[in-house]
């Protein structure tokens, strides 16, 4: 059985095997996009290393022929100390789940590669930081239970067992219970070269949607960080900037992003949603994926979509279901003299949520059972998925529309506040500092995950009227379903499905 498969613009439809992420890497390729070369370790390897708890065999030959073809595609020498190669090895599962599993980037910096890279960069800094990245990373996944081996060789095959351990990491596992997504699955490890967004002044990271998730509006959204490297995106600690930043920093890289989400989307008939470097002002994609909107923004994108062109009346209404019809009328703390609003932050899942504070996923746990919490934290982790998980809403001091909290309560449908500067969180007294006010656990708050406001108490709620877009939707569900009487918006899009569907317009 062959364990490994080349990332390239041949790649089939295999998502079981190679997952996703693998299979938009190799879009990426046929749409002739800049993305770092690579291959994939499938999820069958992952399966026979969870069933067996080693590698499977033939997997270290095919690693070594692997990573030989690297060095032949990039001229670089793996751990070599002239022209060193590393690699970062991501998770790749046939479903997604952002920010469950593990993920290594600079593997490969040796202690020779690193006096390499500083030598062919002039910038020894620069490479110790990357190794010290490195090294932090793959102890984390790891335990720390032994020193990181200065042979890349050996550190590439810890990093591809890592991340197939972590699979089966008590977070995935509570992701994948409140997702219902069969365990036995297994993820893919993903190798490709690396990019480094911290290697110049020009050189940065970021994830970029083609249209805003929020609102459903055509305009490219999402956040940079310059000189940094993309897990500094994701665990919030490092403040970000909006996506348009870039056009004022980067302008070319910029026009290449724009050109790249159009092509995407193009393809996909649907909004996109991409992560990327650039190195020195050359910009790499390292993900790209459909963008996954919900309520308002979703039926907005549909009907758009339709007066561009990309795709059909009938098509648009099997892309809206009666839940998203739930979330499409989004509710929003009313403006009154009556609201006592603590502090604001970024709005990065729309609704409101009204539960008591708890500062800790544990304690976030507890209280759940007897009334509905809101998880504050500074930023959140995978370590947290359980109290995210309990939550009604969440919030962090830190972070921006692509950090692990937005991220999950976007995938688990919560409202969340994210990139409150002015709030303290200390999660060992219990309390939250916000608003000139010190507040327990156990406080009632209410949080505007469209907004971004964070209210004390239970303020009124409002809902947005229904727009036009929705009203064009419903017009279009009683034309399909030949039914024009009065009945609930879920009735009439219910209507309409079953039309479609008896039509096997499907």
């Amino acid at each position: 059985m062959r364990w490994i498969r080349a990332l390239s613009a041949e790649l089939g439809e295999e998502a079981d095997t190679l997952g996703r992420k693998a299979l938009g890497l190799a879009l990426l390729h046929r749409l002739g996009l800049r993305t770092p070369v690579g291959f994939v370790v499938t999820t069958e390897a992952c399966r026979a290393f969870l069933r067996d708890g080693r590698l499977p065999d033939g997997l270290h030959d095919e690693l070594a022929a692997a990573i030989t073809d690297l060095e032949r595609a990039t001229g670089r020498a793996f751990g070599g100390p002239r022209q060193p190669l590393a690699v970062s090895v991501r998770s790749g599962a046939s479903v997604s789940m952002p920010g469950m599993m593990s993920t290594i980037l600079n593997l490969g910096l040796t202690t020779g590669a690193t006096a390499g890279l500083a030598a062919e960069t002039g910038d020894r800094a620069f490479a110790e930081d990357s190794r010290q990245r490195f090294l932090s990373s793959l102890a984390a996944a790891t335990s720390g239970d032994a020193p990181v081996p200065d042979d890349a060789n050996r550190q590439l095959e810890l990093a591809i067992e890592a991340v197939f351990s972590s699979w089966d990491a008590p977070r995935a596992r509570t992701y994948r219970a409140v997702h219902d997504i069969p365990h036995d699955l297994g993820t893919a490890a993903i190798v490709q070269s690396m990019v480094f967004g911290n290697r110049d002044a020009h050189s940065g990271t970021g994830v970029a949607f083609s249209r805003d998730p929020n609102t459903g509006e055509n305009t490219p959204y999402g956040e940079v960080l310059f000189g940094h490297q993309g897990e500094d995106v994701v665990s919030g600690e490092s403040t970000t900037r909006p996506l348009r930043a870039l056009a004022d920093r980067e302008p070319a890289v910029w026009t290449e992003l724009r050109d790249a989400l159009s092509r995407i989307e193009g393809h996909y008939r649907d909004a996109c949603y991409v992560e990327f470097t650039y190195q020195s002002g050359d910009l790499w994609l390292l993900q790209a994926r459909p963008g996954r909107f919900i309520g308002g923004a979703a039926v907005r994108l549909a009907t758009e979509l339709v007066d561009e062109g990309a795709i059909g009346r009938h098509e648009a209404l099997r892309r809206i279901s009666t839940e998203h019809l739930r979330h499409v009328r989004t509710p929003r703390i009313a403006s009154s003299e009556e609201t006592h609003v603590l502090t604001r932050g970024i709005g990065a899942c729309p609704g409101v949520a009204a539960g008591r504070v708890a500062t800790t996923p544990e304690r976030a746990v507890r209280m759940a059972r007897e009334a509905p919490v809101v998880l504050v934290r500074p930023e959140t982790s995978p370590h947290d998925m359980h109290g995210l998980a309990a939550a009604a809403g969440i919030v962090t001091a830190r972070g921006g529309p692509a950090s692990h909290a937005a991220v999950v309560a976007r995938a688990m449908g919560k409202p969340a506040v994210v990139g409150a500067a002015d709030l303290a969180v200390d999660s060992n007294a219990g309390t939250v500092t916000a608003g000139g006010l010190s507040l327990d656990d156990g406080t009632l708050v209410t949080i505007d995950g469209t907004s971004g406001e964070i209210a004390l108490g239970r303020p009124h709620i409002v809902a947005d009227p229904a727009g036009d877009h929705l009203r064009r939707l419903l017009a279009w569900a009683d034309d399909v379903s030949g039914d024009h009487s009065e009945r609930s918006e879920s009735q009439r899009l219910a209507a309409a499905h079953a039309a479609l569907a008896s039509r096997g317009d499907t």
